[in-house]
């Protein structure tokens, strides 16, 4: 589960120079050439030049140090090192805002294509909310480590293009609808429509709710050691 902007509360991380100083030497590890941005703040975010929003986004408790930098909303990635300990410290993301009732929308893509670490605890996820931030849907494309979802088995569907393990809960603040690959993937296009309205009208979990955003980035629980987190190319396509 992935922090929203709208509730920073949730975290009470305050980064030290030195922990900034780590993240900026981590940050060394980026593409060679200079990127057009980057942040060690713990709510660092950038606005592309079509619109996608970029946030560093370190949300849970126990964080280690981490930067975010990026070319574009197509290229760009994350440089952690979070301690080998439970829970969720961070969701570095991209945006794009979508607003539209799931009546009204016609179509719901995205591709995307990642280099992620062999070691450490993680999910590569889109985040996707309601305007009201009363329901979450997560569709874990790859992850390693011991993470899980939130909540309880649903079974298993295929959706969107791929086959996903279903699990819904709550975690107090909003429902969560978690669809995990059973296969991994680097890369890859989900159709993601058709399971928003499978959560509607077939299982009738939500009702015809407005999509606010969709989120994709990575979930990090650990990554002892610094690792990078790397988007080689991302789009979002509605209609």
């Amino acid at each position: 589960m992935a922090s929203s902007p709208a509730r920073p509360a949730l975290t009470r991380l305050v980064v030290a120079p030195a922990a900034a100083v780590a993240a900026l030497i981590g940050f060394a590890a980026a593409p060679a050439h200079a990127a057009i941005w980057s942040s060690s703040d713990q709510w660092g975010n950038y606005t592309t030049s079509d619109n996608y929003i970029l946030y560093n986004n370190i949300w849970g408790s126990g964080a280690g140090t981490q930067s975010i930098w990026a070319n574009s909303s197509s290229n760009w990635g994350v440089w952690a090192d979070h301690p080998n300990t439970g829970g969720i410290k961070s969701y570095p993301n991209a945006k794009k805002i979508v607003n539209k009732p799931l009546s009204s929308l016609t179509s719901l893509t995205s591709s995307y294509n990642v280099t992620v670490p062999s070691g450490g605890a993680y999910n590569t996820s889109y985040d996707i909310w309601d305007t009201d931030y009363d329901y979450e849907v997560m569709l874990w494309v790859n992850y390693n480590g011991a993470v899980g979802p939130l909540g309880t088995s649903q079974g298993t569907v295929t959706l969107g293009g791929h086959t996903w393990a279903v699990y819904k809960g709550d975690n107090g603040a909003n429902q969560v609808f978690s669809f995990l690959r059973t296969s991994d993937s680097s890369a890859g296009t989900v159709n993601v429509l058709p399971i928003l309205k499978w959560i509607k009208d077939t299982k009738g979990w939500w009702g015809d709710e407005t999509i606010g955003d969709v989120q994709f980035g990575y979930e990090i629980t650990s990554s002892a050691g610094g690792m990078d987190f790397r988007t080689n190319s991302f789009s979002v396509s509605s209609g």
